[in-house]
């Protein structure tokens, strides 16, 4: 057994404070999921979290450990290096109670960006036939399309501290993963949409985004592409 210190940041209607549980894993592998819900079943039931697959699919256990915005469910005790942990909601949203944090916000300009294959109803209802690519067609849009929306990239975003408006990495990479689709008919409305101050413009390739995915996204390098696509004459 590995005794660990945990720091959670509690916050119920604003107001927020630290609170120090001592919990013992049963090795260094066990992840910060399993001592939260440990936490959660022996010793506090209010605790408040959110989490669901406990395997880095679904993206709901989103939170800032040891200062950086990481899945709990995916980050090993071995991981971190220590047994004195801190753990926080994400940066960047309203939180809701403890470390569940409102994700509305999120989902409005993730939803803002058309987030699915745009063609003409009759192309897709009476076309009778799928949309073929070739490999190299889906090499263009493939490591976008591995978005789990944890949210996370959000979070570690300086630009969305500083301006709320911005529609984000999230947003702007799953726009990419739809504009570089050879199927879609949907970039030039795409585009207008991102390309303004509280979009495309508004990042400032700080890069935290890219280096928080927990699936290797790189929703920075989308957005630089982005860029290039609109600066061609």
């Amino acid at each position: 057994m590995v005794p660990v210190t945990l720091r959670v940041r509690r916050q119920v209607a604003g107001e927020g404070r630290w609170q120090v549980y001592k919990v013992e894993a049963a090795s260094e592998k066990a992840t910060v999921l399993d001592l939260l819900l440990k936490v959660k079943e022996e010793q506090d039931p209010t605790l408040a979290l959110r989490y669901s697959c406990r395997m880095a699919i679904c993206g709901s256990c989103g939170m800032v450990i040891n200062g950086r915005p990481m899945l709990a469910c995916q980050t090993k005790l071995s991981d971190l290096g220590t047994t004195d942990i801190s753990v926080e909601p994400m940066w960047n949203y309203p939180v809701v109670k403890d470390l569940v944090t409102d994700m509305g916000e999120f989902f409005d300009k993730h939803r803002r960006v058309k987030p699915y294959m745009l063609r003409r109803e009759e192309e897709i209802f009476e076309g009778g036939d799928e949309f073929r690519q070739r490999p190299e067609d889906v090499e263009r849009y493939l490591d976008f399309a591995y978005c789990i929306f944890c949210g996370l990239c959000y979070s570690a975003c300086p630009r969305v501290a500083e301006n709320p408006e911005f529609l984000g990495p999230q947003a702007l990479g799953q726009a990419a993963r739809w504009i570089f689709d050879s199927r879609d008919r949907g970039a030039q409305e795409r585009m207008r949409i991102a390309d303004g101050e509280d979009g495309l413009w508004s990042c400032h390739y700080i890069g935290s985004c890219s280096e928080v995915c927990p699936r290797g996204v790189e929703p920075a390098f989308a957005i630089q592409l982005l860029k290039m696509r609109a600066m061609r004459p």
